[in-house]
């Protein structure tokens, strides 16, 4: 007899498509019901003690299908591989039959003889489609015994029904990992179909952060979606718009040479990634660890955001757990990036325009004029979103002396036309053609100026439109005479001082290019001490799901509850009490107040 049991070459157990098998077939050291009814059968059809369905792993057998095996293998359902007699049917391709397994050479000294009682066994091969052999359906007998033709024919038809289980079994894992290679793929695709989609429509650098999250936050599951920016020389963090995070407030910006995997990815233009918190503290150190900890993150995933000019910045990903980003995800998370450089390239050139335009628009918005006898005040509120530049102006300033008397006031609320840096250029271009009208006019009629302003546009060719009131003030014994006329804007809102309120709705069309100078009517109206007259834009009243009627009932009642207050006030609580603290289009507003006579 042989002095110990032969090893089987560690190269057929763990052949690629071998273990690529056993791993498919999803069986391990648990009971499964279709294998253990297969190992009841054995033990009936051939009358024996213990029947086994072994599969055998590179460094154990296990038993998915088990019958009679005392403890504590039975609880087990496994073995090391020197307790295998399976594994030698794995290395020949072909049963192993034996009467006695004590006499025979390849397993006399097998430790299964006296452990698991085994002397008579009888084993067939278990194949997948290709061929490999898996394991073995065996029976065994704690005695010796001759087993028949037709005992060994019946265990090896049971054999080919086993392995026909696990055909099916590798097959549907196969059908249901192309059916999720499937899945990923369209995911992918729509992925990078709304990448395309949704970044080009964002506007500023906030939109930019917010789509990138809402796009990437489904399919892969991150944790936390960063973007930063590179931004005089260090990296600026977008914060999130709707999550609050520490350590983007705390550390908001951080040099370009910080040992950060945003900022590598940066530095070195490709995609660095972190599978865990061991690698970070390893090739990041422990102020990059510190900062992952902050956000709850296990692993992530930087990635460069090259623009036409160069590099832009860089985004990350970052999980809750160990993630490993494979090839499908990274293509993927690269095509993501490149998009994304885009719509921050685009998003900081709106931002510059914007910015711009808004200084422009401040800088005509100029200090209202001092006026004996009269209280005025007014207020601008951008639009909440930052690409929304508008055309709403206000002024006023003293008219010219007529021979008549010493000159009155001019007032003008307007609103060009158009949400962007053309908008803001023509109400610069519209409020000082119309002040020189005006005062090129003296003693005329406010409507005057309004056609003189027409005609100028025309022959200038200025693309013009829009709507306007232009109002004069005369003082007229305790109160203030005012003329106005409409050009198709909201209706100034008067509130007197017995408590009414009342619109002043007369009106004409708007300014137009298109239809060149119109007939305009003025009319007058004798504001008494202590009224109040409100000039506004139509962004105090134009809300999303509310009515004109009832927008106006609300600013109304709002202005009715003025009780004297100063108009900088006044005109606070007028936004607030119509919702317009984060309006959706530009605002403003004008008021205006005669002094009682003891203050005049």
């Amino acid at each position: 007899m042989a002095a110990g049991s032969p090893e089987v070459p560690p190269a057929v157990l763990g052949a690629r498509g071998r273990v690529g098998a056993l791993r498919d077939a999803g069986l391990t050291a648990a009971p499964d019901a279709d294998m253990d009814r297969l190992a009841r059968m054995v033990t009936r059809i051939l009358d024996v003690p213990v029947a086994l369905v072994s599969l055998v792993e590179e460094d154990r057998q296990v038993f998915p299908g088990m019958v009679g095996l005392a403890e504590p293998w039975a609880g087990r359902r496994q073995t090391p591989l020197s307790h295998s007699l399976c594994r030698y049917v794995v290395a020949s391709a072909r049963p192993l039959v034996l009467a006695d397994a004590r006499e025979h050479d390849l397993t006399c000294t097998s430790p299964a003889i006296p452990d698991l009682d085994v002397v008579a066994y009888a084993g067939m091969p278990l194949t997948d489609a290709d061929g490999h052999v898996l394991g073995s359906l065996c029976a065994i007998d704690g005695s010796a015994r001759e087993w028949t033709d037709r005992e060994l024919q019946d265990l090896a038809d049971l054999a080919e029904s086993c392995s026909a289980g696990l055909r099916l079994r590798i097959a549907s894992r196969h059908a249901r990992d192309m059916a999720d290679q499937a899945r990923r793929s369209l995911a992918s695709a729509e992925v990078l179909l709304r990448a395309a989609e949704d970044l080009t429509g964002a506007s500023s650098l906030t939109d930019v952060r917010r789509r990138v999250r809402d796009l990437v936050g489904g399919d892969l599951r991150p944790a936390y979606v960063g973007l930063v920016l590179a931004e005089n020389g260090r990296l600026r963090r977008v914060p999130d718009p709707d999550v609050a995070h520490l350590l983007e407030s705390l550390h908001s910006s951080y040099e370009t040479g910080a040992p950060f995997p945003t900022a590598r990815a940066f530095r070195e233009r490709r995609t660095v990634a972190v599978p865990d918190r061991g690698h970070l503290l390893r090739h990041f150190g422990p102020e990059s660890l510190a900062a992952a900890d902050s956000l709850g993150l296990q692993s992530s995933v930087s990635l460069p955001l090259v623009g036409t000019r160069g590099p832009v910045g860089a985004l990350t990903l970052g999980w809750a757990e160990p993630h490993r980003v494979g090839l499908q995800e990274q293509a993927v998370l690269t095509s993501v990036a490149a998009y994304t450089a885009q719509a921050v390239e685009r998003a900081v050139f709106l931002e510059e325009r914007v910015q711009v335009a808004r200084r422009l628009q401040h800088a005509m918005l100029t200090d209202l004029p001092s006026v004996p006898g009269l209280d005025m005040a007014a207020l601008y509120l951008p639009a909440a979103a930052d690409d929304m530049v508008g055309g709403d102006w206000y002024d006023s300033y003293r008219l010219s002396p007529t021979p008549a008397g010493e000159g009155g006031w001019a007032v003008t609320v307007g609103d060009i036309t158009g949400h962007d840096v053309n908008a803001a250029a023509v109400m610069g271009q519209v409020r000082a053609m119309l002040r020189q009208a005006t005062l090129d006019h003296p003693g005329q009629e406010p409507s005057t100026g309004v056609n003189a302003l027409e005609r100028a546009c025309a022959r200038l060719s200025l693309r013009a439109s829009g709507t306007l009131v232009h109002a004069h003030l005369d003082r007229r014994g305790d109160g203030w005479e005012l003329r106005w006329t409409n050009a198709g804007h909201p209706p100034p809102l008067l509130h007197s001082p017995d408590g009414g309120t009342r619109l002043l709705e007369e009106h004409d069309a708007l300014v137009h290019h298109a239809l060149g100078p119109l007939p305009r009517t003025d009319h007058r109206h004798l504001l008494a001490p202590g009224s109040t007259l409100l000039l506004y834009t139509d962004g105090l009243v134009e809300r999303r799901g509310t009515s004109w009627d009832a927008a106006m009932d609300r600013l109304a009642a709002a202005l009715s509850d003025s009780r004297g207050e100063p108009l900088p006030e006044l005109l606070d609580r007028l936004v607030d009490r119509t919702g317009s603290a984060a309006p959706d289009d530009d605002v403003v507003l004008l008021a205006l107040r005669p002094r009682p006579a003891a203050g005049g």
